[in-house]
């Protein structure tokens, strides 16, 4: 049995918190195999919404409040509940949930049953079949959750997740515990795509369970106004610290010094008055010997090849792989300047 806290920050939501906590308490109980818990965590309202939560602790055991001394945004907010919920609560899955009714109490068992399929990082998805978002929409609202949602599945090269801007979302502790929630990317809507982004790249196991999401009936939007610009931002600064990203960037910058490198190769040894085959042949050279090293000491650095014997082992294997290109360059490249010349 997994124990599970549903983080639900609040701010200025008396009038569905009252509502929400009885709901909760109508849907927990049908969790038969887990033990869930509600974590309030309010930027002390102006309308005092943490008093409810104390009252409603009271009657409820598995409801907790945590109250913050400001409002520093949703991400915050998030991350210090997220925080309390494993390291006071003893969680070993938190769930991110919204205060407001958008996000329906009878559908968080379907996330929570996903726990007993070895799931880690279980997504609340509106856009998979039997998923939805609400009707009453308007176009603008609509098109700019879609086309957000589409430039977060591109630029975290993830088009398998079907929605990454969801909010509904629950997630094992031990995930959860590798992201760096005190230096998050964003303190408002978009944390939750560095969270999604880094938890899918530390290789969580994760599923998507559509949900349908509900039209806000009471109190107002907390969505800022820069939000898609703050998503590219996060978008940016995930892919930046991805190791394979970085990996991979390296090794196109290795491999493009290694074209620079053949090239400026290419024209000395052509000064020397060496026969084109042999000009071709060095300056390849030259550039395999650039980019074996290269990639040893800065794109592989984690599994950098060392000692002398070992070190040129590696290499002439490196040069087998290459061998081709050597052939290919060492071939085409004096017959292309016999047919059309060195300017060309």
């Amino acid at each position: 049995m997994a124990k599970v806290v549903i983080v639900i920050p609040t701010y200025n939501e008396r009038e569905n918190t009252e509502k929400m906590i009885e709901a909760l308490a109508q849907e927990l109980p049908q969790i038969k195999n887990h033990e869930v818990h509600a974590l309030y965590v309010d930027d002390t309202s102006p309308d005092k919404t943490y008093e409810v939560v104390r009252e409603k602790g009271e009657k409820y055991p598995w409801l907790h409040l945590l109250l913050n001394a400001e409002k520093r945004g949703l991400g915050v907010a998030y991350a210090k509940g997220f925080t309390y919920a494993m390291d006071k609560l003893g969680s070993d899955y938190v769930m991110e949930f919204d205060a407001d009714f958008q996000h329906r109490p009878d559908e968080i068992k379907k996330l929570v049953a996903k726990i007993d399929e070895g799931y880690e990082y279980i997504i609340g998805s509106r856009y998979i079949p039997g998923g939805s978002i609400p009707k009453e929409w308007g176009f603008s609202r609509k098109f700019l959750s879609v086309i957000g949602n589409l430039i977060a599945r591109v630029g975290l090269l993830m088009p398998k997740v079907h929605d990454l801007t969801t909010g509904f979302k629950l997630t094992k502790a031990s995930v959860m515990k590798k992201i760096d929630l005190d230096h998050l990317y964003s303190n408002s809507f978009a944390y939750k795509v560095q969270i999604l982004g880094q938890a899918i790249q530390g290789g969580a196991k994760w599923v998507e369970v559509p949900i349908t999401f509900m039209a806000r009936t009471k109190g107002e939007s907390k969505i800022i106004k820069n939000e898609m610009a703050e998503t590219l931002k996060v978008i940016f600064l995930v892919q930046f610290h991805n190791p394979k990203m970085r990996r991979f960037f390296k090794f196109g910058t290795v491999g493009f010094l290694g074209f620079i490198v053949n090239f400026i190769a290419l024209r000395f040894f052509r000064g020397l008055g060496l026969a084109e085959v042999l000009v071709w042949l060095f300056s390849t050279e030259l550039a395999i010997i650039n980019n074996f090293t290269l990639n040893n000491i800065w794109t592989f650095k984690e599994s950098k090849i060392s000692g002398l014997k070992n070190t040129i082992l590696k290499f002439l294997q490196f040069n087998l792989t290459s061998a081709g290109a050597l052939a290919i360059q060492s071939i085409f490249g004096p017959l292309g300047v016999k047919l059309v010349g060195v300017k060309y």
